[in-house]
């Protein structure tokens, strides 16, 4: 796998971190090229999205119509409890003599 082909899976637009950092890009290419990609997102890990946010791929901002893309609708999860009854308490009467 490629450096641009790993930033681009990472929906990092290479191009534009290469200006703006270019030598963390650098030493970033560097390091990947010596280790396999798992092991250099393990490494990396908390540096990828603050970079992913600062440079995003623009393909994946627009889509085909130049308009944004709408957030996926999530289904509405009810919590239900199992059992709604409360536990009625105890009232004891003191014994009288």
């Amino acid at each position: 796998m490629l450096w641009e082909d790993y930033l681009a899976s990472k929906k990092i637009d290479s191009s534009r971190f290469k200006e703006d950092e270019a030598d963390i890009w650098s030493a970033w290419k560097s390091l990947f090229e010596q280790m396999h990609p798992k092991s250099f997102t393990a490494q990396k890990l908390y540096l990828i999205n603050p970079i992913r946010r600062k440079y995003p791929l623009q393909d994946e901002l627009i889509n085909d119509n130049n308009t944004p893309k709408k957030a996926a609708m999530r289904p509405k999860v009810k919590l239900v409890k199992p059992n709604d009854v409360k536990p009625k308490a105890i009232i004891r009467k003191p014994k009288t003599d």
